[in-house]
């Protein structure tokens, strides 16, 4: 219980400090200076009690020093109040009082591992120790048959106490803040025992007078002399003279040339055993089309096979067949006219274009030509002249 509770309190420590603000600047030096407060909250001593119905008011005071923007140390005086509980059959709850005098060590995690050495709010972590002193048992101590540990008059303890704390400076000389702290005692601090230390939790809010600042000692801003111009004295210039000349200019005259040829295709398409489809998106087929529609008097001839290694022939003609036509679909799916599409042929597996791989022979072969008209550059190399005036001196 004590791990989820200061887990809750880092996380809220750390959630509040990421969200301060840039700090202004400040005309005096933050660091070292003295501080006072006075803080108000609740407290609950950790029993095997309903500790929600032991929940009391506390309140404290502080006296301490920053000495760097890091380190800091305080005497912190915590009370009054406090309650113990037993249900263990009859079921009784007693009240007592307490003071914890106590030395703590401060360390500023926002000023530790930022950039600054001053932000607006600000996350400390706390570990102290000093002592407990209790009194006022008169009513643990006459259940004394039932509470065999209570304790009568005064009880002195120690005390260790860690803890955490969120400052906000809201002007120079105050701020505000939230406490948490854990503080744990001796076993028959609550007049039972466990045999472990008893943990005291206190959730606090105060405020915080700080005195004692450095003033700020300002830098001389630097004095910036203007440099003397010293304007030479112009000299006259003499006048220019001027001649000419013929120049020689060479560029290129490029000119083009429509030349004619006749240009071949082949595409082959592979199908899987017993497979006839073919997709008009296929690389092959958009080559073809591409092909037809840039040259003139293109015509093609669709020619498909099966392999000899499986089926019969009779089965093989007609997969040859069917990939011959499912061929023809997806050219002209693809953009191709029909009529430059002269013949479209199956041979089954009377015909084997791969005698050597079975697998290849599942395949539809397109082959054609067309004229293709381009247009070559051709550059020749001119001249030409052009007079140029230019300054002899």
């Amino acid at each position: 219980m004590i791990k989820k509770f200061f887990t809750l309190c880092l996380f809220a420590i750390v959630a509040l400090s990421v969200s301060a603000q840039k700090a202004a600047e400040l005309d005096y030096e933050p660091f070292p200076h003295l501080f006072v407060g006075i803080q108000g909250g609740a407290q609950t001593t950790l029993t095997n009690y309903d500790n929600l119905k032991l929940i009391t008011p506390t309140a404290s005071v502080y006296f301490g020093s920053w000495f760097t923007p890091v380190v800091g140390a305080r005497i912190h005086v915590n009370g009054i109040w406090n309650k113990g509980g037993y249900d263990k059959g009859p079921n009784f709850k007693y009240d007592y009082k307490y003071v914890n005098p106590n030395i703590d060590l401060m360390l500023n995690m926002c000023t530790l591992f930022g950039k600054k050495d001053y932000y607006p709010v600000n996350a400390y972590l706390i570990g102290g120790i000093g002592m407990n002193i209790a009194w006022d048992n008169d009513d643990a101590f006459a259940q004394k048959s039932i509470l065999p540990m209570a304790w009568k008059d005064t009880r002195l303890s120690h005390n260790a106490r860690v803890g955490a704390m969120v400052d906000w400076n809201v002007a120079k000389h105050w701020s505000i803040n939230l406490e948490l702290d854990a503080n744990s005692l001796s076993d028959r601090y609550n007049s039972k025992t466990c045999e472990r230390d008893d943990w005291s939790l206190t959730a606090q809010i105060g405020v915080t007078y700080k005195f004692g600042f450095k003033k700020k000692e300002k830098k001389p801003e630097p004095v910036i002399e203007e440099p003397v111009v010293v304007e030479p004295v112009a000299e006259k210039a003499p006048e220019p003279v001027w001649a000419t000349r013929i120049d020689t200019i060479w560029y290129d005259d490029v000119e083009f040339k429509e030349t004619t040829a006749d240009r071949e295709i082949k595409k082959e398409i592979f199908f899987g055993l017993k497979e006839d489809g073919v997709n008009q998106d296929q690389a092959q087929i958009t080559a073809v089309a591409n092909f037809l529609k840039s040259v003139k008097d293109g015509e093609i001839t669709i020619t498909a096979y099966a392999d000899k290694g499986t089926g019969n022939p009779k089965s093989n003609m007609n997969y040859s067949k069917q990939r011959a036509e499912k061929t023809k679909q997806a050219l002209i799916s693809k953009g191709v006219d029909p009529k430059m599409i002269k013949k479209v042929e199956w041979k089954g597996d009377t015909v084997q274009p791969y005698p050597n791989d079975n697998d290849k022979n599942r395949l539809s072969v397109i082959t054609g030509h067309g004229v293709y008209t381009a247009k070559d550059k051709i550059v020749t190399k001119k001249f030409r002249t052009q007079e140029v005036r230019y300054q002899v001196q």
